[in-house]
């Protein structure tokens, strides 16, 4: 608005308005040559004046709020762990189309910024494993326990219990490790890159994959670094990876390797087959167990369980459970404490040659049913079971089993020929999905129907 006065007496005019004012002044009234010269002056200089001000204030106001619009615009297309800055919070689901996944809370500290001088004095190779490092060792923790023995007299005492490794996987305080380094636990210790040490607690353990989530609580104000999970049925055989550890309690330790072989059944000191673990090279020693085995972009594929030795240390066969195992495992056990499977209610045997040459059978690949569990959801779905009883092993350590039955050859169109495969294929199935079992029965293949039941 701008105001024009006359003596006292003044009239404010709108900007737009202004040049149409004058103009009608200089219609209605007669002035001299050099007048009209003048006030076409004064006219143009005022218009260009006002209008100066008001782009001015356009594009100050236009500036306040565009790049803030565009900095958000720019962080929302980005991954997570890609995010700039310092410490980033991001939330990861555990499992991607269930309503009632848990959601993790993560801190993802931003890739290192190198200068030229830094890259010049590294190769491509050693850059790769310095940022790594830098960007997840803090998030690697270290977990010792005490056990509760028995004295000479027959009195209960606590003492030193195993070490190992374990991940910050959450910002309130989760850890993920194996349930071996937990194992009979009567305390247990969380001790993170600073030096701070934590008492953590159990939130549950499952045994079919070694995997234990732990929970300690950090004071207010601390935030923690927490290690992102990948993908790792995108892994390929060849494929670098990174262990971080404690073995041998040397604290985060990194070491370096490949992706050996994927999809093994391993069969862990307890006597259950672990399913499609990820064989690699790079050197796991005792205390490395629990600990991240990572891909180069500093995600988490897979975490370290046991070594293949003669001796106790690394020979370079190292076994880790793949993190998608884990996602569905680790969701479980924060949200019910245990993980839900689903399963068929039945005592299966793994068919072998001396079992088919003595049964008769016209294969020798695939899981007799050995028995069934009365209104279970085998025998629901119309599932025979075995009627000859055998015993089967040795004299002293042999068992009863029952031949006769169906022999299941594969699951949702998947070759099932053994123990290993039957459990590989349940491990991502839960109670109430429907499976579709091919048995063979009476020299002719069939199709069942089975509804998994609750482990």
């Amino acid at each position: 608005m701008v105001p024009f006065c006359k003596g006292t007496d003044c009239t404010v005019f709108d900007s737009v308005a202004l040049p149409v004012f004058f103009v009608y002044s200089i219609e209605m009234k007669l002035y001299a040559k050099h007048q009209l010269v003048l006030t076409v002056v004064v006219v143009s200089i005022l218009a260009s004046v006002v209008t100066g001000i008001a782009t001015s204030s356009y594009f100050k106001g236009r500036s306040a709020v565009e790049p803030a619009q565009v900095e958000d615009a720019e962080v929302t297309q980005q991954e997570p762990d890609m995010v700039p800055g310092p410490v980033v919070a991001a939330q990861e689901r555990m499992v991607p189309g269930k309503e009632d996944s848990f959601l993790l809370q993560t801190a993802v500290r931003a890739d290192p910024v190198y200068t030229a001088d830094m890259v010049a004095s590294y190769t491509q190779d050693e850059l790769q494993n310095i940022s790594v490092y830098e960007k997840c060792n803090e998030a690697v923790v270290n977990i010792n326990t005490q056990v509760m023995a028995v004295n000479w007299f027959l009195e209960p005492v606590p003492q030193e219990g195993g070490s190992g490794s374990g991940s910050i996987i959450d910002r309130r305080g989760y850890v993920v490790t194996n349930v071996h380094v937990i194992s009979d636990a009567y305390k247990i210790y969380i001790s993170l890159s600073d030096g701070t040490q934590y008492e953590g607690r159990v939130v549950g353990t499952d045994a079919a994959s070694d995997i234990a989530v732990l929970k300690f609580d950090p004071p207010a104000g601390v935030e923690l670094k927490t290690i992102p999970f990948g993908d790792s049925d995108k892994l390929k055989v060849g494929q670098k990876l990174i262990a971080i550890g404690n073995p041998f309690g040397f604290e985060r330790t990194m070491t370096t390797g490949i992706v050996s072989g994927l999809g093994r059944p391993i069969q862990s000191s307890t006597g259950t087959i672990i399913r499609n673990m990820i064989q690699t090279d790079t050197s796991i020693n005792p205390g490395n167990s629990g600990g991240p085995l990572l891909d180069t972009a500093g995600r988490m594929i897979g975490i370290n369980t046991m070594i293949y030795s003669t001796s106790g240390s690394s020979a370079g066969i190292g076994f880790a459970v793949p993190v998608n195992t884990a996602r569905r495992v680790v969701s479980d056990l924060i949200q019910y404490g245990s993980v839900r499977r689903g399963v068929i209610q039945a005592s299966f045997v793994q068919l072998t040659a001396s079992i088919a040459s003595y049964a008769k059978l016209g294969i020798s690949r695939g899981l007799l049913v050995s028995e069934l569990q009365r209104g279970g959801n085998g025998e629901k779905a119309g599932m025979r079971a075995g009627t000859e009883a055998v015993q089967y092993g040795s004299r002293r350590n042999g068992r009863i089993i029952y031949l006769g039955g169906d022999i299941i050859t594969a699951m949702d169109g998947i070759s099932v020929g053994s123990l290993a495969d039957y459990y590989s294929i349940l491990e991502s199935k839960r109670p109430g999905d429907t499976v579709r079992v091919t048995v063979y029965r009476d020299g002719k293949y069939q199709e069942l129907q089975v509804t998994l039941a609750k482990e």
